[in-house]
């Protein structure tokens, strides 16, 4: 595939089509909805095999299966300050879920059709619902009481909330956003631009604006106040399926049916850099809470994770390996804790590449130094060396705290008994005859 674009000297572009490797794998049809837990913690996939999925991000665990819809689950969303969340399948129903014990606390039953696209007000109360039955519907969460029905012309595909929640958005099959007021259920205004359905909405950290993805192959920014277009942006070859802010607001993602990510200047309205993603369409996109990372979710039945950094994608190692995991039989307290290092770090500098550098002789290496490895700017400029003391802070602080910027996504490890359990397994397999430097010859 060939992209023509302008290139500015603030534009960088990475054309990414890594080695197969594993992610958040283990659905059994296309996934068609992401969604990241406000701490970042937490990942909830939706998917065509009729259930969704939550799932430790750090280590990219599935932590339970959320089953209970009777057809393909189409969408998901956390509900704030709360364990719970909400999902959306084509069997027309809501789901509210517990996510502590996965089970279902209440179904939200109206739709006719199926729904296309679940939002969650900030305050946590008050959910909307589209559907291809020319319906939006609010709800109150803890009660299942509809509390508005919004009649639409066509089938509906997203909706969105504005930032207080007062305000709802909602994006049609006949290319129109439609404009609501939450409180009495009245229309306010339309936006009209695309030329085709509108197949997803987000709104900015702060409210002020709304992206939205159409099936004419564009992201659209509008400025929902003054009711006006800001931005046409065009780079994808197919529609447009997914949109996500960052959340500064000052950057975007969008992914479509041309298994494409694109990350957008919001500011210069061009793509900042582009990543091959899938084979196949990508359904929907997400950024973390910090703003590192992307996250795609394709017909091909994964997950992936993106540093949008340096593009690289982060996952778990592919098919063809066969390296030695002494780790899964060890008695060593400190080596279940190292499984989490082994999806991203191979032992052997000649061992299968995988998203995070080799450990061979880590203890005494100066951070950033192995030689090939596309590293992040916060360890590229580093001038300290591994040892006892460095990885401890890195794991008491946490990666994103010691080294702003960088790809690692694990979570800090807080218990001091347990990470220096780590550190110490660490060592030993890292000094091990067995992990070598790369051939000289």
């Amino acid at each position: 595939m060939v992209r023509s674009f302008s290139v500015t000297s603030a534009l960088t572009v990475l054309l990414w089509a890594g080695a197969a490797v594993a992610d958040f794998s283990g659905h059994g049809g296309m996934v068609r909805a992401v969604a990241v837990s406000p701490d970042g913690s937490r990942v909830i996939t939706a998917s065509f095999d009729y259930t969704a999925r939550l799932w430790d991000f750090g280590v990219q665990k599935e932590l339970g299966e959320l089953s209970g819809h009777y057809g393909p689950v189409n969408t998901v969303a956390f509900v704030p300050g709360e364990n719970r969340a909400l999902t959306g399948g084509d069997d027309g129903a809501i789901i509210v879920w517990d996510l502590e014990t996965r089970t279902s606390l209440r179904r939200l039953v109206g739709h006719r059709m199926k729904v296309a696209s679940v939002a969650v007000a900030p305050a946590g109360d008050v959910a909307a619902s589209a559907s291809w039955d020319r319906s939006v519907r609010l709800w109150d969460i803890a009660g299942g009481n509809e509390i508005h029905r919004l009649d639409h012309p066509s089938g509906v595909n997203a909706v969105a909330f504005g930032g207080d929640g007062k305000i709802l958005f909602s994006g049609d099959k006949d290319g129109a956003i439609r404009i609501w007021d939450t409180a009495t259920g009245t229309r306010i205004g339309v936006l009209r631009g695309h030329d085709m359905a509108v197949t997803d909405l987000a709104v900015s950290p702060d409210g002020s604006r709304l992206l939205s993805a159409g099936i004419d192959e564009t992201v659209r920014l509008w400025d929902p106040v003054a009711r006006t277009e800001l931005r046409t942006m065009r780079s994808h070859e197919g529609p447009v399926f997914g949109v996500a802010f960052a959340p500064d607001g000052n950057f975007a993602l969008s992914g479509g049916r041309d298994g494409w990510v694109i990350h957008w200047s919001l500011e210069t309205g061009q793509p900042v850099r582009f990543i091959q993603a899938h084979d196949r369409p990508v359904w929907a996109v997400a950024f973390t809470p910090d703003g590192r990372f992307a996250m795609s979710a394709s017909s091909d039945e994964s997950v992936r994770v993106w540093h949008l950094e340096t593009g690289e994608r982060i996952g778990l190692p592919g098919e063809g390996d066969t390296e030695p995991k002494p780790w899964l039989e060890s008695t060593h307290p400190g080596a279940k804790l190292y499984r989490a290092c082994a999806n991203c770090h191979s032992l052997d500098a000649n061992g299968v590449r995988r998203s995070g550098p080799h450990f061979a002789r880590l203890f005494g290496r100066r951070a950033g130094s192995v030689p090939g490895y596309t590293y992040s700017t916060s360890l590229r400029d580093a001038s300290f060396v591994w040892n006892e003391q460095t990885l401890g802070e890195l794991f008491e602080q946490g990666p994103a705290t010691y080294l702003p910027g960088t790809k690692m996504p694990l979570q800090r490890i807080p218990d001091r008994e347990a990470l220096n359990e780590l550190i110490d397994y660490l060592k030993i397999l890292t000094e091990a005859e067995k992990c070598t430097e790369p051939s000289r010859d």
